[in-house]
């Protein structure tokens, strides 16, 4: 909370917003997570005052037909198997890591047609990341996040390029300079902007990867749908899109973003962000 005040002292020193404004917000000595926040803010003012789409500002193309995952959370692995058959989401982000973990590949075999993607969390030693990793190949899994501890990412030289399977780097991926240091051993990378500062510095970040030939995700924390915005209005630069944070809420609290059989459309008076819901704008005013 007192760098979210600094970053109002900073909005308050303003006497206009702009791009560069909003870039200067990455010089800021406050959280990640705050610096999100304000660039988004920003980034729906300026917008609104312009009259033009976020992804417009950010000089990036319209999104279209964003397709995401659904996460199915770490649970006895029947349930979790039992949640993958009566899920609608086509895409399917299993999380892994767990004792149990190997006990649910042969409960997927049988599944209606999906395409999977795990999230290890980095709960695996090397040797384990070596055996699931061809386990899930055979099972045509399309994305491994962090399959060790960042410690260990160097390692993921010798697991790179073994299977079909893509490694991504999540846990250990922050900023640019986590990227140059850890680009030559994984396959993609998830951005959050949670945890790089916010739509400018994902872009930048995305914007190297595409470059390098590197894969680009765009993921999220368990959010609302005024947190996903920002990574909704960059996923033209994805090849994957993780943003079904606000689906893991009990009630999300803004209008704007529409999740339909696992594909977020966006409604066209987005100009401004996400409208907060009329029940959160009474709570608050008291």
């Amino acid at each position: 909370m007192a760098e979210l005040k600094s970053a109002i002292g900073f909005l308050d020193s303003l006497k206009q917003i702009s791009l560069s404004e909003i870039g200067a917000v990455s010089d800021l000595k406050i959280h990640p997570v705050c610096r999100a926040a304000l660039t988004a803010a920003m980034l729906n003012h300026l917008s609104a005052s312009l009259k033009q789409y976020p992804w417009e500002l950010l000089g990036v193309s319209e999104p279209e037909k964003v397709r995401i995952s659904f996460t199915v959370s770490i649970d006895r692995p029947e349930k979790m198997a039992a949640e993958i058959r009566e899920s609608r989401c086509p895409i399917i982000k299993i999380k892994m890591g767990f004792a149990e973990d190997e006990e649910l590949i042969p409960l997927l075999k049988n599944m209606p047609a999906r395409t999977y993607r795990i999230d290890a969390n980095g709960g695996w030693t090397l040797e384990k990341a070596e055996r699931m990793l061809s386990l899930l190949d055979r099972l045509g899994v399309e994305i491994v996040e962090q399959p060790t501890g960042p410690e260990h990412i160097r390692e993921w030289r010798h697991l790179k390029g073994k299977a079909k399977t893509e490694i991504f780097i999540d846990e250990g991926l922050n900023n640019i300079n986590d990227y140059f240091t850890h680009a030559d051993y994984v396959d993609g990378i998830n951005i959050k902007m949670a945890k790089c500062g916010g739509a400018l510095e994902a872009k930048r970040l995305a914007l190297q990867a595409r470059n390098d030939g590197i894969r680009v995700m765009l993921g999220c924390m368990v959010e609302s749908s005024i947190g996903i915005a920002p990574a909704v209005y960059l996923s033209s630069l994805a090849d994957y899109c993780d943003l079904d944070g606000p689906l893991l809420l009990e009630k999300d609290i803004a209008t704007g973003l529409d999740y339909e059989n696992g594909i977020i459309s966006i409604a066209e008076n987005i100009i401004g962000g996400p409208r907060l819901k009329s029940e959160f704008r009474n709570e608050e005013s008291k």
